[in-house]
């Protein structure tokens, strides 16, 4: 599986620039192939954490990855070609060195002709209309079904497999018909609802991309005649399939069982490697990552076009894209680079997402591309107070942790940090609560600096290279910027940066970390190899491609590594999430969990409170909760849907499981904002004078209320972070009872 990860990447050797030239056919240049398989094979063996040996052990693992590779779906090989093709099950590695990719030509043989044979079985049964009021269903889990025995099963796979595209096209298409029939505008806003909406006339030879006024039999129509013209289409570019994406698959079935992060980059995903590295996708903001045949949502990134727009969510599946009103093109079975050709746009303009979502509804988000507004993603805070417990709360927002290593005196987030502290202690605040919810890392050096402004000066992490050498990290500043009360809030996508400053400050026993049960657990960084040095560029005259590859892991100063398990919290929230598997333990092959020696470190000994008691006080008050009954309902109601995997295709049970979906989901939105939680002094880059200065202040100001009220809405709405300001209430009262204790012995 294709997966763009939230990594922390280095570059040990400068990546020159890669041009999209293909790597030559297999028997045209074996020497080529031979080459790049040897420095395949001595980079991933020298370097790689996990020192594991390429031979026929690894080989047997491969051979199952590099099918999964070719047909995750299990969709065109048949149980005789895998047994046929089981010969090569113990050669890969030999192949690898050889450069005779006997096993590659043998797939690409029996693809070409499997290819060529589906072909023929979906024009034949695209011939005619299907009948959606048989009860039948098809498995939609790649790990539940078996690969088709004969090929006549294989074709009743294909019809059922296209059955599935039209209904869930003739759905989507209602979808959109549904949405211009409301009439929204070009920010996805409800202008008018239009009634009894006709097409207009169209010139005589010219299509309408319209869907209001058309009956349900003319959409169904449309619908299968969409899903003919884009599997025609999907078998012509299968039919393009160059040696150089056989030679990828092949090459990284070996790589991926090293781990999932390690891959082999050829000169034509550049692209991709960008894509990675960025952690965005021009236009709407957003990590994607191929799921079998669809391209799911990793990530929402902080301040980009998908977040301030607020619908589209991590786990939602991109089914089809839109320019606009225009007839939406249909991604499913397509590779997530050229799916976001379709996706990415100019600044301004509107692209309509058609999702699924997890409870299998779905849905139309309207995006307008933007760059991602760096004013929304750096960091925020706010003074909280809830009317029932009368403190002064510090909240600060930490989206990424970012910094310009190229400029002189640029923003950084610990920096920031430092700034809203220095600005918050001057309200008069009783506890500070940091947010690292959703926060996929960034820059080390800002992880030990940032846990430098809570702690006395010692070590915040420890690096263990390929090589076994480790080495630490420490903050040698001695100046505390805050030494009050501190709730640190993580959930399953706090990876990387943020688990190394959530796992400092609960090792110093300096702050009480609450979230899910586990934060991502990604503790691992990865360096990007260029293959194309020193005269092997002169020898073949062409980019041989990169590897990345994971050469080192991170521990805490307890000794215990961030990697699979992530930071476990001292107090437990309902995980809103907990349905999915996206978390590093999750993954194929990833690097297990292990511990090195700890280091000395002196703990944090000036609050004072009872974290047992913190935790029983906590846990009554959700299990009385209203607000966390409903996210519980919600949990068990996604798990169960997301369990079910087996798809009917009668027209009227999607119809009636969707509108369940609905009805749930609106009765959950029926808890409206606590306007309890009292939200004052925000602030963030938009408040600068420098950037006022630059702008229409106007148009500013407007901006800056826009956002304020978003701000605002989302933290009352917060039931997560509601349930911190009750903990921080204890803490702080334990906190004052205990000085108070104290100076009574004293005296």
């Amino acid at each position: 599986m294709k997966y763009f990860v939230l990594c922390l990447t280095f570059l040990l050797t400068p990546f020159t620039q890669v041009n999209s030239t293909a790597l030559p056919k297999v028997p045209a240049n074996p020497q080529k192939v031979r080459m790049i398989g040897n420095i395949l094979k001595d980079a991933l063996e020298r370097y790689h954490y996990r020192k594991l040996k390429i031979n026929n052990s690894l080989s047997q693992k491969a051979f199952v990855e590099f099918f999964k590779k070719l047909d995750y779906g299990k969709q065109f090989f048949i149980q005789p070609d895998l047994n046929t093709l089981k010969a090569y099950e113990f050669k890969m590695d030999d192949e690898m060195l050889s450069g005779d990719l006997k096993l590659v030509k043998s797939v690409e043989k029996i693809l070409e002709a499997r290819i060529k044979l589906i072909n023929q079985y979906s024009n034949d049964i695209l011939k005619k209309p299907f009948n959606f009021n048989k009860s039948e269903g098809i498995e939609l889990d790649p790990d539940k079904r078996e690969f088709a025995k004969t090929n006549s099963e294989l074709k009743e796979r294909w019809r059922k497999i296209l059955k599935h595209a039209t209904l869930m096209r003739y759905l989507s298409l209602v979808e959109q018909q549904v949405y211009e029939k409301e009439g929204k505008g070009k920010d996805g806003k409800k202008i008018k609802k239009v009634k009894n909406a006709k097409v207009k006339k169209v010139k005589k030879g010219k299509k309408s991309d319209k869907l209001v006024g058309l009956s349900t039999k003319q959409l169904r129509k449309k619908a299968q005649e969409g899903i003919k013209k884009k599997y025609t289409k999907f078998f012509k570019r299968l039919e393009k399939d160059t040696d150089e994406d056989y030679l990828e698959k092949f090459y990284n079935s070996i790589a991926t069982i090293f781990d999932p992060h390690t891959n082999y980059l050829p000169p034509k995903r550049k692209e991709d490697f960008d894509i990675d590295i960025s952690g965005s996708l021009e236009g709407i903001g957003a990590v994607l990552q191929e799921d079998g045949a669809f391209i799911k949502v990793n990530t929402i990134v902080p301040g980009g076009a998908a977040s301030r727009q607020g619908e589209l969510e991590v786990d939602d599946k991109i089914i089809m894209v839109g320019e606009g009103n225009k007839e939406p093109v249909d991604i499913v079975d397509m590779r997530v680079d050229d799916a976001v050709r379709y996706i990415r746009g100019k600044k301004g303009t509107e692209v309509r997402l058609t999702v699924q979502k997890i409870d299998g509804s779905k849905k139309v988000i309207p995006i307008i591309r933007d760059i991602v507004q760096i004013g929304a993603s750096f960091t925020k805070s706010s003074v909280l107070q809830h009317k029932k417990l009368g403190k002064k709360i510090g909240y600060i927002l930490v989206p990424k942790f970012y910094r310009d290593f190229g400029k002189d005196g640029a923003r950084n987030c610990s920096n920031d940090v430092r700034i809203e502290l220095e600005r918050l202690k001057k309200q008069g605040i009783e506890g500070v609560i940091l947010d690292l919810r959703n926060n996929g890392g960034g820059a080390l050096e800002d992880a030990k600096i940032m846990s430098g402004l809570f702690i006395k000066k010692g070590p915040i992490v420890q690096i263990k290279n390929h090589d076994g050498k480790v080495k630490v990290m420490e903050d040698t500043d001695a100046s505390v910027v805050y030494d009050g009360p501190l709730i640190v809030l993580t959930n399953r996508f706090s990876a990387s940066a943020s688990e190394i400053l959530a796992g400092a400050l609960q090792d110093y026993e300096r702050a009480v970390i609450m979230g899910s049960q586990f934060s991502h657990g990604k503790g691992t960084v990865q360096a990007v190899l260029n293959l194309s040095q020193g005269p092997l560029l002169s020898m073949f005259g062409a980019n041989l491609g990169a590897l990345k590859v994971t050469i080192q892991k991170f521990y805490r100063v307890s000794g215990n590594s961030t990697q699979y398990k992530g930071v476990t919290p001292n107090i437990f929230l309902p995980d809103p999430y907990s349905y999915s598997k996206n978390r590093e333990q999750d993954l194929d092959y990833s690097l297990p969990w292990d511990q090195v020696k700890p280091l000395k470190y002196e703990k944090w000994t000036k609050n004072y409170f009872d974290l047992k008691t913190l935790k029983i006080e906590s846990a009554k008050r959700i299990s009385k909760s209203k607000k966390f009954k409903k996210l519980q309902e919600s949990i068990n109601f996604l798990k169960k849907r997301a369990d079910d995997t087996v798809a009917s295709l009668n027209v009227a049970v999607v119809k009636k499981r969707n509108a369940e979906s609905k009805a749930f989901a609106n009765k959950l939105k029926e808890e409206i904002a606590n306007k309890d939680v009292i939200v004052t002094n925000f602030e963030n880059s938009l408040k600068s004078a420098e950037k006022v200065k630059k702008v229409d202040y106007k148009k500013w100001k407007k901006e800056f209320e826009k956002r304020k009220e978003k701000w605002v809405e989302g933290l009352q709405k917060d039931i997560g972070l509601e349930e911190s300001l009750y903990v921080m209430n204890d803490m702080v009262a334990a906190n004052k009872k205990a000085k108070l204790a104290s100076k009574s012995k004293t005296k």
